[in-house]
C-alpha cells in the first residue's frame, strides 16, 4: 500500500469517526434537516463552500481546463455568481418564509406556495436528477483512487459511497456542517500548495501560457474556448440559486445576517478558487499531453508533479471536495424522500422519530443507488450536466415566482415545470446537447418555463376579466 492511499484511508476513517461522534447529538428531524436553525456565518460558509466545491469544481473543471483552457473558469465562476444572488436577494427572503412556517425542505416551500401536486412532481424529478450528481461525485473519487493506487472504478465508487453515507447518516446537516469545516481546511490548504508547486514543476506560468497559445487560438481566451465559456452561466447560475440542497442549508442559518455573510463569502471564494482547477488542468496539458481521459488531469498532476507528501495533501483536498459535495447531495435525497414524499403522501401522521428513521434509511438507499449509477456513467461532467439542467428548468421559475409574486398558482407552476422540461429535452435531442449558439438547452428550458408560466397566468387573468 503506497503513502498516498494510506493517507486517504486514514483521513476517511477520521471523517467517519467525527461524523458518528457528532451524530450522537442528533435526535430530532429538525436537527437532522436544518441543524436546529443555529448555523453561524462560519458554519454556513463552510458547509456551503464544501458542498459547492465538488467533483465538477475540481476534477471536472481541471478536465475542462486541460481540454479548453482558461475559459473553464466559468464552470466554477458561474456558481459564485449564483451564490451572490442567493446571498443578497433570494436567500434572506426564503429564510424568512422557512422560519415563519417551520419549512425544512424546498418541497415544504413548494407545498406552501403551490400545493402538494407541485411538491410531488418536483420531488420525483429531483430524485432522478440528484442521483446523477451524486454519481458524479463518486466517479471523481474513483478517479483519484485510480490515479493513486490503480484501484478499479467499481471499488473506488464503493469506497467513496461508504465514507459519505456513514458519516452523513449519523447526523444529517449538523454532522455535515462540522465535518465540512474540517474538509474545507484540508481543501483550501491542498490547493494553496498544489498550484504554485505544480506551476514550478513545468517552468512557471509563462511556460503554461506559451504552450497554451500553441494548442489552440482560443485556449487562452477567458470568455469562450472549446466547449467551455460564459455559456455555462445559463446552466449553472440558476442551479446555484435554487438548488434544494443549498436552500436547505440556508434554512439552517440562525438569521439573515448569517446568510448574507456566510453565502456572500462563499460566492467570493468560489470566484477566486475558480482559477485553480483550470490552471492545474492546463499544467497537466503541458506535462502530460497524451492523457486518455481529460478528467484524470488533476489527480495525475498531484501524483506526478508534486513531491509525495505535498501530492498526498493535494489528493486529500480533492477527496475532501468530492466527499463533502456527495454528502450535500445525499442530504437532498434523504430529506426529499422522507419529508416531501413519505410524510406528505404516504404517512402524514408519522411521528418525528419515524421521519428521522426514514431519513436515515433514505440516505443509505440513496447512497447505494448513487454508487450503482456512478459505476454506469462514463464521466463527471456528463453526470453533473444531467442534474443541473433538470434542476434549473424545473425549479428556477416556480421558486422565484413564488417568492416575488403572489399571482401565480398551481396551474402556472405545473405549466412552468412541464414547459421547461419539454423545451430542454427537445433542444437537447435536436441539437445533440449543443443548443443554438449561446442559447444552451438549459437556458432555453428556463425561457420555456418562464413563457409557460406567463401564458397560463395571462390566460387565467384574462378569463377572470371576461367572466366579470
Amino acid at each position: 500500500m503506497n503513502f498516498h492511499l494510506t493517507l486517504l484511508l486514514v483521513y476517511s476513517i477520521c471523517l467517519i469517526m467525527m461524523g458518528v461522534w457528532i451524530g450522537r447529538l442528533v435526535n430530532t428531524s429538525e436537527k437532522f434537516f436544518v441543524a436546529g436553525r443555529q448555523l453561524s456565518p462560519l458554519l454556513l460558509f463552510a458547509t456551503l463552500l464544501a458542498a459547492n466545491i465538488g467533483a465538477g469544481s475540481t476534477v471536472g473543471a481541471a478536465g475542462l481546463g486541460y481540454r479548453d483552457g482558461l475559459s473553464a473558469w466559468w464552470w466554477v465562476g458561474s456558481a459564485g455568481i449564483g451564490s451572490l444572488v442567493l446571498a443578497f436577494w433570494v436567500g434572506p427572503r426564503i429564510w424568512s418564509i422557512a422560519s415563519k412556517h417551520d419549512l425544512r425542505t424546498v418541497g415544504d416551500y413548494l407545498d406552501l406556495r403551490y400545493g402538494p401536486a407541485v411538491r410531488g412532481i418536483v420531488a420525483a424529478l429531483l430524485w432522478i436528477g440528484t442521483l446523477s450528481i451524486l454519481a458524479g461525485q463518486l466517479i471523481a473519487i474513483a478517479f483519484v483512487l485510480d490515479a493513486v493506487a490503480g484501484i478499479p472504478k467499481v471499488f473506488g465508487c464503493l469506497i467513496g459511497g461508504l465514507v459519505m453515507t456513514t458519516y452523513f447518516t449519523a447526523g444529517g446537516l449538523l454532522t455535515s456542517a462540522w465535518v465540512n469545516l474540517v474538509q474545507l481546511v484540508v481543501l483550501m490548504a491542498g490547493f494553496a500548495i498544489a498550484v504554485p508547486v505544480a506551476l514550478s514543476s513545468v517552468g512557471g506560468l509563462d511556460a503554461v501560457l506559451r504552450a497554451g497559445s500553441d494548442i489552440s487560438p482560443t485556449y487562452l481566451n477567458f470568455w469562450r474556448g472549446g466547449g467551455s465559456g460564459w455559456t455555462f452561466v445559463g446552466l449553472l447560475v440558476p442551479a446555484f440559486i435554487i438548488s434544494p440542497g443549498i436552500l436547505q442549508k440556508v434554512y439552517g442559518a440562525r438569521d439573515k445576517k448569517a446568510i448574507r455573510w456566510g453565502v456572500g463569502l462563499t460566492a467570493v471564494v468560489l470566484m477566486v478558487f475558480a482559477f485553480a482547477p483550470p490552471l492545474l488542468g492546463m499544467i497537466a496539458r503541458v506535462a502530460h499531453p497524451e492523457l486518455v481521459k481529460q478528467e484524470m488531469a488533476l489527480p495525475t498532476v498531484l501524483v506526478h508533479q508534486l513531491p509525495v507528501v505535498l501530492g498526498s495533501i493535494g489528493l486529500a483536498a480533492i477527496f475532501s471536495a468530492e466527499v463533502s459535495s456527495a454528502d450535500a447531495i445525499l442530504f437532498m435525497l434523504a430529506t426529499s424522500l422522507s419529508q416531501d414524499l413519505y410524510k406528505r403522501f404516504v404517512n402524514p401522521n408519522a411521528s418525528d422519530a419515524l421521519v428521522l428513521k426514514v431519513s436515515r434509511h433514505a440516505a443509505v438507499g440513496g447512497g447505494m443507488l448513487g454508487v450503482a449509477l456512478a459505476i454506469a456513467l462514463p464521466s463527471v461532467i456528463d453526470a453533473l450536466t444531467v442534474f443541473y439542467a433538470l434542476l434549473s428548468v424545473s425549479l428556477f421559475v416556480p421558486v422565484l415566482a413564488g417568492i416575488f409574486t403572489r399571482k401565480g398558482g398551481v396551474p402556472e407552476a405545473l405549466a412552468a415545470i412541464a414547459g421547461g422540461v419539454m423545451v430542454l429535452l427537445c433542444v437537447h435531442f435536436l441539437t445533440d446537447g449543443e443548443g443554438f449558439g449561446a442559447w444552451s438547452p438549459s437556458l432555453l428550458g428556463i425561457l420555456g418555463a418562464g413563457i409557460s408560466f406567463s401564458l397560463v397566468l395571462l390566460a387565467r387573468l384574462g378569463g377572470g376579466r371576461s367572466a366579470t
